[in-house]
Order: C-alpha cells, then structure tokens, then sequence
C-alpha cells in the first residue's frame, strides 16, 4: 500500500519536457554539454602549488625596483658652473682637471709621515668606459686585458706563463723573462700523455713556428688558446712574456643595468716611484684600453680618476692628450686604407 502511494506521486512525463513532482514543476535535460564545459571545470577542480620563497632580508626586497630608480653611475657635470674661486663647495660645481703631475704631488701630500705615513701606497686609476656600440642597441663586451708597461713595480699578483716555440734559443730567453715553462713539440706530447696539465698556467703564448703543431691541443686550451687578438702569439717571444709578467692586469665590467657604463680598476704604481715613470705606465694604459673603442663618433674614455688608499681623496686626471695620439694614428692608417681601395679601384 506504501509502495502504491509512492507511485502515485511521481506523474509521468509530459512531451512539453515538465515532470510535475510534489507541485513544483522541474525541468530536465535531455541534450550533451557544451564542448569544453566537462574541461573547464575539471581544471577549476586542480589545484594550483603555490612555490614558497624562503626568507629574504629587507635589504634585498624588491632589489630590482631600487636599482631602477638609483642614481645613474655615468658622470656628467655639464650643467654645473665653473668654480671663480680657490674655496667654493665641490658639489655645486664641476671638478677641477689636474694634470697628471699635480695629481701625484697632491697624492704624496696626504701620505706624508705627518699624516698618512704610507709613501710607497699605490697608485690607482679609475676608468669609466662609454659601452655603446657600433648600433645603439648593441654594447661593447666586458673584455680583460694585459697593458705592456716601461716601469715595473710589484703588483702583488703571481701569473704563471707557459711558452711554446721551437727555437732553443727562444725557448731560454723566455724562461730568463719571467716564463714558468718554456718547450716545443716535447711539451706538447707530455700534455697530451697527461703528465702535464695546462691548469696550471694563467697565460699561454706561442711563436707562429709551432702553431700546426699545436692546434691538436686546442680543446684543451679552449679559450687560452694563442691567438693574435690577445697578443699571446707574436714572434717577439721575450717581449710578450714580459708584458704578461710585468703589465697591468685590468678588467672592464659593465654595470648590470646600465650596459652602456663600464668601470676599470686597477694600479699603474706607486707613489714613491719617479713621476715621469709613472706617467708613463698610464699614458700605456690609456693608450691599451682605447684600443678596445667600437667604430663609431663619439667618446670612449668617460673620466679617470686618480686615488690612493688609504685616502678617501679622488681626483680627475686628464687623458686627452694621450688618447689624441692614438687618434690620430688611426686617423692616418684608415687614409691609407682608403687610398689603397681607391688605388685597387
């Protein structure tokens, strides 16, 4: 009798798509889903990992927003005014030039014994380099460099040499510049036998006489390789060694945001050496990074900068005169070339 009663309440579906239960019509379906909708609400259902980050300290919050809105490292004092008188506030104004000479008195001034007491601190230089290359969305690498110097001093570095070449007599010259070891086509069977690793060598130089015989070692080498570009295979053997023994090592380094600023720096000497001496190594080492200047207008060499710790006192050198020198010799060889092309023509 229950059963009939249940029955009784469930009427049978009209065409019109109503089924009338309990007084309350209710619509039923009788067509598939949308395409797409069983997708759609499957990938609502997976959830998504949300990757924990560990603790960052407060300094370094949002980094890359702070180095976007700090000051630019290029130097520009363009729009400052000159200064009329000895004493006035540096920072209004522009920095004075000094030449090279009175820069170094300066410098020995401040190291006297009655203040600093360091006559024998070295001697360093800033360099700020315009990266900018031949197309304005293209810049310079940073590059490394060894600038050959007339006056040595002791730069604190230890830079093991390796020299190939197949003249003996060469081979003894070059151990007598300063070259850890020096050998022919001996040297390169004990490399690739393994009883010597080239590891253990900062430079590798070569004379143009061993060079096909050294090509089997070029995987080994990889970017040590001699090439003539880095001045590592020249046929002045005894030269060379001596400019990696005894130059100044330098490195430019673009700034991570700024790819069109790079800084090198580095030492020429100290401040108890002749002053023409050392004039003389930076006018080298002006001459050796201009070398690196892209092909196109415009400046290379931004501003150097004179310092020696521990005096926290930077003072702006001239480089103009040095860097015309260079100038104008490329200016002659590139007439040249073009009267040749013009010649050939």
């Amino acid at each position: 009798m229950l059963l009939l009663n249940r029955i009784q309440l469930i009427l049978p579906i009209f065409s019109d798509g109503f089924v009338l239960q309990s007084r309350h019509p209710i619509l039923l379906r009788n067509y598939a889903a949308r395409k797409g909708t069983r997708e759609r609400k499957a990938k609502k259902k997976v959830k998504v990992e949300v990757e924990k980050v560990g603790f960052i300290p407060h300094n370094q919050r949002n980094k890359e927003k702070m180095l976007l809105n700090r000051p630019k490292r290029k130097f520009n004092d363009s729009m400052l005014k000159t200064p009329d008188d000895d004493v006035y506030i540096a920072k209004y104004y522009r920095w004075k030039i000094y030449p090279f000479s009175e820069a170094i008195e300066c410098h020995r001034e401040t190291h006297h014994p009655d203040m600093y007491n360091k006559p024998q601190a070295n001697v360093c230089i800033n360099i700020e380099l315009n990266m900018l290359g031949e197309k304005k969305t293209r810049f310079v690498d940073n590059f490394t460099r060894i600038a050959p110097i007339s006056h040595k001093f002791n730069h604190g570095e230890e830079r093991s040499i390796l020299v190939f070449t197949k003249e003996v007599v060469m081979q003894d010259e070059a151990r007598s510049a300063g070259a850890q070891l020096a050998g022919g086509i001996e040297l390169i069977k004990e490399i690739q036998n393994g009883n010597l690793s080239l590891q253990d060598f900062d430079f590798i130089v070569a004379h143009p006489n061993i060079l096909p015989e050294l090509v089997a070692l070029r995987g080994l080498m990889k970017r040590k390789f001699p090439n003539p570009k880095t001045g590592t295979l020249e046929l002045d053997i005894p030269s060379v060694v001596d400019k990696f023994v005894n130059g100044i090592n330098y490195s430019a380094i673009k700034d991570e945001y700024e790819k069109d600023f790079a800084l090198i720096e580095t030492v020429i000497g100290t401040l108890d050496m002749n002053e023409k001496h050392l004039e003389e190594n930076y006018a080298s080492l002006i001459r050796d990074v201009y070398k690196m200047k892209p092909k196109r207008s415009g400046t290379f060499i931004t501003r150097c900068v004179m310092l020696s710790p521990p005096s926290r006192e930077k003072l702006m050198i001239d480089y103009s005169s040095y860097v015309s020198e260079v100038a104008n010799k490329e200016a002659e060889s590139d007439d040249e070339d073009k009267e040749v092309k013009s010649m050939s023509n």
